[in-house]
């Protein structure tokens, strides 16, 4: 699969998106967790069928301590005790407000994930969801590649 825009040039072509969203993304990661950030990111990323950002933040995850046994089977979080509460609470999270077209938030779904983060940790979660989301549709839109080197 060939890039429809390659990287590099996007990011020249609009060097404020670049500048913007990475703002942004630093801007909301405060006072989470990296490894669960990474979690979020990835798990977002396999909803969206970003492959460029699934390779890349499972890299970050991996230089970061993540265990490689854990992101086998983050697809299948539900399924497994690998995770603990909060990062269970993200993850379900991420999966409502990555899909929230096809379903809205429910009670339900906010008091899962506001009993493990108070609200500014709530706030900065749904922004690093936001972000991803983002991301992840600039890299689909131009068939972003990962890099394999």
């Amino acid at each position: 699969m060939k890039e429809r825009i390659a990287r590099t040039h996007v990011y020249e072509l609009q060097p404020a998106l670049l500048k913007s969203l990475a703002a942004f993304d630093q801007a909301v990661r405060k006072g989470l967790e990296p490894k669960l950030l990474h979690l979020v990111k990835i798990r977002t990323s396999q909803i969206n069928g970003c492959a460029f950002c699934q390779h890349m933040h499972a890299q970050e995850a991996r230089r970061d301590g993540e265990q490689q046994e854990r992101l086998d089977v983050l697809a299948a979080w539900a399924e497994v005790a690998v995770f603990s509460e909060r990062e269970r609470a993200a993850l379900g999270w991420a999966e409502v407000l990555a899909q929230i077209a096809q379903r809205h938030v429910r009670d339900e779904d906010y008091d899962a994930v506001a009993a493990h983060f108070n609200e500014q940790e709530l706030v900065n979660l749904t922004g690093m969801i936001m972000a991803i989301n983002a991301w992840n549709r600039l890299a689909i839109s131009f068939r972003f590649q990962p890099d394999f080197n």
